[in-house]
């Protein structure tokens, strides 16, 4: 029998110190990719307002807008002007922007120190796919915010002392509600192992196809994820687990946002070498997951044996429940209710 809906915050002892780490971390790498007026502004944040941002948004005519776990703020009483769009972007791409096109028809760019800018504008299509973004009308620059320890309190549950291997784990929450995060600490804490409790130390192959859970910026993970983690920066992940499974020869697969058709087929076909799976997924109930096709399937296969649900409730990383992904029945008629035995 496992456990439903037992609230249990992530606050680890480090939090405090992390939080300091960030405010001087964004400022580092975030101050020096915008024009003057927008630098000022920016430096001139203090309080919570600079210690918990998590984002930046740069719209055209429109203010300057920051956003903490409390809501967003506007700075200052100027606009923010398509020229200043167009020389933050040029002060990130380091006026080459040729150089970046193919990652920023995808629309964005990994920035240093683990951070990432968004992007929206006017696309240009060929042959019916986004060849080039031009003409930016909008960029929200992501804050890097590395908790370690976030997910310390899940390892019981993922690891099994009696067979040393990780249950495979679907990680589901909201937008911004700490999934990556949590992700993230547990590729580090699995690839580092913990001799003083005994558990091993795992190879893990991560499949970062939006740079989100290593922040890679030319190729090297700007944040940490482990001694044993090998990192597949920009690649689908169906592309991506597939690549690991065959050349790295991982022992835990961790990829972020499932959701594709193609994403299922290639986290079955990577638990049957026998690797174990750490993913997550947008969702904020299990009901929620069931209207997902795709998502559904690996739920009917059982093929997670561990779900965590988080919330912001108590803050990002809130764990709202773990699930017996082996013990639930799905109950369609009653809204997919998840009955843990």
């Amino acid at each position: 029998m496992w456990h439903i809906g037992v609230l249990v915050p992530i606050r680890c002892s480090g939090e405090e110190d992390m939080e300091n780490l960030a405010k001087v971390h964004w400022k580092e790498h975030i101050l020096p990719i915008m024009p003057p007026q927008l630098k000022d502004l920016l430096a001139g944040l203090s309080g919570a307002a600079e210690a918990k941002l998590e984002e930046i948004r740069l719209r055209a005519g429109r203010p300057l807008l920051v956003r903490t776990g409390s809501g967003e703020t506007q700075v200052g009483r100027d606009m923010v002007t398509a020229a200043d769009l167009q020389s933050v972007l040029l002060l990130i791409t380091e006026y080459s922007l040729y150089a970046r096109d193919e990652e920023l028809k995808r629309g964005y760019l990994a920035l240093p120190g683990g951070h990432r800018a968004g992007f929206v504008g006017r696309t240009v299509l060929e042959g019916g796919e986004v060849k080039l973004l031009r003409d930016i009308s909008g960029i929200n620059i992501r804050i890097a915010r590395q908790v370690l320890g976030a997910g310390k309190q899940l390892l019981p549950s993922l690891y099994c002392q009696k067979t040393r291997r990780v249950r495979h784990t679907l990680i589901i929450s909201a937008p911004q509600a700490g999934k990556t995060t949590v992700l993230r600490d547990l590729a580090r804490l699995f690839g580092n192992g913990d001799a003083a409790s005994g558990r091993p130390a795992f190879n893990v192959g991560i499949v970062d196809e939006r740079s989100e859970i290593a922040g890679c910026y030319q190729g090297v993970p700007q944040l940490d994820v482990g001694l044993r983690s090998d990192v597949l920066d920009g690649c689908p992940k169906a592309e991506g687990m597939m690549m690991l499974v065959r050349s790295m020869s991982p022992q835990i697969v961790v990829t972020d946002e499932l959701g594709r058709p193609e994403d299922a087929r290639a986290v079955e076909e990577a638990v049957n070498t026998g690797a174990s799976i750490l993913a997550t997924a947008h969702g904020q109930s299990m009901t929620e997951l069931f209207r997902r096709p795709s998502l559904a399937y690996l739920l009917e296969q059982k093929m997670f044996e561990r779900i965590v649900v988080l919330s912001r409730r108590k803050g990002p990383g809130t764990i709202e429940g773990v699930y017996d992904g082996e013990a639930f029945d799905t109950d369609k008629q009653a809204g997919g209710k998840i009955n843990v035995g």
